[in-house]
C-alpha cells in the first residue's frame, strides 16, 4: 500500500526560466511506502547468485556451440513452436507457466546469436546472412512442437488403454 501526503504546493517562480513543456506546477506530493522491513531496499541477486547464473548461461552457450547449425535450425523451429502453444494456452487462459516465455526467448536469441557467429566466421556479410535467413524462413515446413506430439502421443496411449 502505498500513502499519499501533499506537503504544499509549488508553483515555478516567475523568474524561473524552464521550457513550458518539462516544467510542472505540481511538486508537492510525497510518496510514502509502507514498508515492513527495516533494511533499505537492495538487490535480490547477490554475488553467488550472478556467478551460478553465469555458470549456466556458459553451459548452456558450450551445449548449443557443440551443436551443428541444422541442429540448431531444427532447436530454433521447436522453441518457435512451443513458444507458439504457450500463447495459445495463455490466450484461453489455461495453466501454464509465464517464466517460460522468458527462458524460451532467451534460448531462441543464444542460438540465433551462435548462428550469427559462424555466419561472421565464415565472412557472411549482414546483408547476405537476412537474405539467407529470410530464404530459411520460407522453407520450414509447419509441424507440430514437440511438447503437442508429445501430449497426442498420451492420448493415444490412454485410447489403448480403455478399449
Amino acid at each position: 500500500m502505498t500513502s499519499l501526503s501533499v506537503s504544499s504546493f509549488v508553483f515555478p517562480k516567475s523568474s524561473y526560466s524552464k521550457p513550458a513543456a518539462s516544467s510542472s506546477a505540481f511538486h508537492g506530493v510525497k510518496m510514502a511506502h509502507l514498508c515492513r522491513s527495516s533494511r533499505p531496499f537492495t538487490s535480490l541477486a547477490t554475488s553467488s547468485s550472478s556467478v551460478v547464473m553465469m555458470a549456466k548461461r556458459e553451459e548452456e552457450l558450450k551445449e548449443i556451440r557443440g551443436k551443428t547449425t541444422e541442429e540448431i535450425n531444427e532447436e530454433i523451429v521447436d522453441l518457435k513452436g512451443e513458444l507458439f502453444m504457450l500463447r495459445l494456452q495463455r490466450s484461453a487462459r489455461n495453466d501454464f507457466k509465464p517464466s517460460e516465455f522468458h527462458r524460451m526467448r532467451k534460448r531462441v536469441a543464444r542460438m540465433m546469436s551462435v548462428k550469427r557467429e559462424r555466419e561472421l566466421e565464415e565472412g557472411i556479410g549482414r546483408r547476405l546472412s537476412r537474405k539467407l535467413d529470410k530464404q530459411w524462413k520460407k522453407s520450414i515446413v509447419p509441424r507440430p512442437p514437440p511438447s503437442l506430439l508429445k501430449l497426442r502421443e498420451e492420448e493415444a496411449a490412454a485410447e489403448a488403454k480403455k478399449e
